[in-house]
């Protein structure tokens, strides 16, 4: 399969989906972790193919890994997913996010922040990085 910018669009619609799905049905002001065990949940539920708790690969001068960085999930082996229920959004979270998707060479990345009133409004962002823009339409 040839990853293009619409099946990275698809994707991410399925993925909001059932984002949506778990905060509708929780709420917020629970910690991450719950909200983790069930965003997998409801991906198994949706046939949506995942990793979790990936170990993000670092190489340096022929050291693998010398930092336990670990991202929450990789959707289809093309999209990177990282859960937070924080205040607010904060630079750090996207700061985190972009390296985890350059580390991983990954184009498409999505925040959310479980703990707002309306996750589909407030609490999700999605960023993209120079693999994004070299992909097909």
């Amino acid at each position: 399969m040839k990853v293009t910018k619409s099946f990275l669009k698809h994707l991410t619609y399925q993925v909001n989906g059932a984002a949506i799905e778990v905060h509708k049905q929780l709420g917020p002001g629970l910690l991450e972790s719950v909200y983790h065990k069930c965003l997998k949940h409801e991906f198994k539920l949706r046939g949506i193919k995942f990793r979790s708790e990936l170990a993000v690969p670092i190489d340096y001068k022929g050291i693998d890994t010398i930092a336990d960085l670990r991202c929450d999930f990789l959707v289809e082996d093309i999209l990177l997913v990282e859960l937070k229920a924080a205040e607010a959004f904060h630079p750090i979270f996207d700061a985190q996010l972009l390296t985890y998707m350059k580390l991983m060479e990954i184009p498409k990345g999505i925040l959310y922040n479980f703990n707002v009133v309306n996750l589909f409004n407030e609490g999700q962002k999605t960023l993209v990085n120079e693999y994004f823009r070299s992909l097909p339409e």
